[in-house]
């Protein structure tokens, strides 16, 4: 079993070596994210510094992506739980940074520019990046990655990690809302348009109502008028 690790860890290193960025300087992160192959990925190095971060982990496309300020800055092919073991989803806050961790589950197997998501362990840190999801939970990131993340996150970063059923649900919940509000704004047009129907139609009857007592004053007037003026011959 320990041979069985020990070839393992020396997989993780020669892949976490042989990890480069992915060089397309002429195209945008997400695009050049897209193209990402194994251990590669791409650090925008002219990217905002300032900003909060917000790292999103997409288990589906075996993806990761950086945003400062809602903008994406960087990305990278990851490897996360295999099938059985897979990384849970959910936002998670970094709870615990170290640069050389050791895991206390695996025989102290090396979990470089460690940080770690929950209380059960699952933690992102440089490792093996076979092209699919092969770890027992953790999220696997190329070694020059793992390392800038590293220097750029706190305790307390937002990491969200996602997959398509969750994007799905999430797209299916928003079109939900778009409906419901656009219905309320509707709703809320046709009461309005109907509310100053009926103050036209109010002042209309108003203005009627007032014109025709300005008459009837009018006829009251005269007929005083005549009144007294038969009084006055009598």
């Amino acid at each position: 079993m320990k041979r069985l690790i020990q070839l393992g860890l020396l997989a993780c290193v020669a892949a976490s070596a042989g990890a480069q960025p992915a060089k397309h300087p002429k195209l945008s992160v997400v695009e050049r994210a897209a193209r990402l192959g194994p251990g590669q990925f791409v650090w925008d190095a002219k990217a905002a510094s300032t900003g909060p971060l917000f790292l999103v982990i997409d288990l589906t496309r075996q993806r990761a992506m950086l945003y400062r300020d809602g903008v994406p800055i960087a990305a990278s092919a990851i490897s996360t739980g295999s099938k059985g073991r897979e990384t849970p989803t959910g936002v998670f806050p970094i709870l615990q940074k170290e640069v050389m961790h050791r895991s206390g589950t695996y025989d102290d197997a090396p979990m470089p520019y460690m940080q770690r998501l929950t209380s059960k362990g699952v933690a992102m840190h440089a490792g093996n990046l076979p092209g699919y999801a092969a770890s027992h939970g953790c999220i696997r990131l190329p070694r020059g990655f793992a390392k800038l993340l590293y220097g750029v996150t706190e305790i307390g970063t937002p990491v969200m990690i996602t997959d398509e059923a969750e994007i799905a649900e999430q797209a299916r919940r928003t079109a939900e809302y778009q409906h419901a509000t656009e219905e309320f704004e509707q709703r809320r047009a046709d009461l309005q348009a109907e509310a100053e129907n009926l103050s036209a139609e109010f002042e209309h009857a108003k203005a009627a109502h007032e014109q025709a007592m300005r008459r009837h004053n009018s006829e009251m007037a005269k007929y005083k008028a005549q009144v007294a003026a038969l009084d006055r011959t009598h």
